[in-house]
């Protein structure tokens, strides 16, 4: 008996240390240390234009909680938006991609607006000077915004001590945990106490961002900013309720795909000059960020490129991928995509990397990045396999090693057990 538990758990031992290895490449892919260099600040926001400041973390910030609100702020002409860090320099964004600061914390001060996304370490000495310049403009009177997990960094800073507050649903009991004094609220789209909104997960930023729109440039600018960022079920009056979502085994093909990664298609993602922040964030987010079902390589025919409302992000040049996704007409990509035999998918928006995902990798993995990122999928039908056979794959082989490596030693023991005792 005492052999057959040494083997068992040296197999759950390998298996668990086999499954460690693979969520720690997925996540090592999906933060790049992003490239050394300096660049100058962005020139300032016209005064006659709220002043919108989208923090990023120097440890890495989620993409989509960063490029979807910048994206209706950005189209409305009432705000001026401006992306800023602790220094001007590249800064990484979840899916592979680099963003440059425009300016520092220290030359933004006293903004009308506050975006704060889920960053990599919140509670880090990495993140000091995000947590310090949040706190100081929340006292200010910035209206701040977080979203996501961003709001454990605004609880991390102590500008939700003593108020309601909502975030990402598979964070919520974490947060009533590591922060008493927060009122946490689960199944709500957000949740607005005073001059701090907290949204649920991810492509909630995009509500959460109308909500400010409304609030300081009126409901009419709101209407307009709404039409144009097509969130399924958005209007000015709709409720804020939403699933309170829980942990179910819906969720194994995000673990699996995390645990897995091996032998996943490698697609690139269009960043060519003009691309809209919103439907590259829902790309990033939904191949990689939400599924891990493919790993994301951000490309463009330039290094430097700006989106389609003047964002400075960093891509590299196309090469070894199994298939691209453009977000935006793009000839460079196109060109090279037809030379290189590449199979191009033209994706706008969440609907349509969503669905795009249920056919290029399988109809469980798409599912389960829509409750990951709390985006209304009901509306849509998803065609393509029904389950990711690939990780799947992998997670039996490493069963079956696992399981015959621990046999094997637990036998071997044994037989030096016997032989000791002749």
């Amino acid at each position: 008996m005492r052999f057959r538990v040494l083997g068992a758990v040296v197999a759950a031992t390998l298996f668990a240390g086999a499954a460690a290895l693979g969520v720690t490449a997925s996540m090592a892919e999906g933060f790049p240390e992003p490239p050394p260099g300096h660049w100058p600040a962005a020139a300032p926001v016209p005064p006659d234009r709220l002043v919108v400041a989208v923090a990023v973390g120097a440890t890495g910030s989620v993409a989509a909680d960063v490029l979807a609100p910048y994206s209706v702020f950005a189209g409305s002409p009432r705000f001026g938006v401006r992306v800023v860090a602790e220094k001007l320099s590249p800064v990484t964004l979840s899916g592979g991609l680099h963003v440059v600061p425009d300016s520092t914390f220290a030359e933004v001060d006293a903004p009308d607006v506050v975006v704060v996304p889920a960053v990599v370490d919140r509670a880090g000495p990495g993140e000091a000077a995000l947590r310090e310049w949040v706190a100081r403009q929340a006292d200010r009177g910035a209206l701040v915004l977080g979203v996501c997990s961003g709001a454990g960094v605004l609880a991390e800073a102590g500008v939700l001590d003593g108020r309601s507050a909502t975030t990402f649903w598979s964070a919520v009991d974490g947060m009533r945990d590591d922060h008493p004094d927060v009122d946490w609220v689960a199944g709500k789209r957000y949740v607005e106490d005073g001059g701090v909104i907290t949204t649920a997960g991810v492509s909630s930023g995009v509500v959460g961002a109308l909500r400010v729109v409304e609030r300081l440039a009126g409901p009419e600018e709101a209407e307009r900013a709404g039409a144009r960022a097509a969130y399924p079920g958005w209007s000015r009056t709709a409720g804020l309720d939403i699933p309170a979502h829980g942990h179910s085994p819906a969720d194994l093909p995000y673990v699996l795909n995390a645990a897995f990664p091996w032998g996943r298609a490698v697609t690139g993602v269009g960043v060519g000059p003009g691309v809209d922040e919103l439907d590259l964030a829902a790309a990033l987010e939904v191949y990689s960020g939400s599924s891990f079902a493919q790993r994301t390589v951000p490309v463009a025919a330039a290094g430097e490129t700006r989106t389609r409302h003047g964002l400075r992000l960093l891509a590299t040049a196309p090469a070894d991928l199994d298939r691209l996704v453009l977000t935006a007409d793009d000839p460079a990509l196109t060109r090279w995509a037809d030379e290189h035999d590449v199979p191009v998918s033209r994706v706008r928006g969440f609907d349509a990397a969503l669905a795009d995902l249920a056919v290029t990798a399988d109809r469980a993995s798409a599912t389960a990045a829509g409750k990951f990122i709390e985006y209304p999928t009901a509306h849509l039908a998803l065609a393509g396999g029904p389950w990711p056979w690939r990780p799947t794959t992998l997670l039996v082989v490493a069963v079956l090693v696992a399981g015959t490596a621990g046999g094997l030693i637990a036998r071997r023991d044994k037989r030096r057990a016997s032989g000791r005792g002749r």
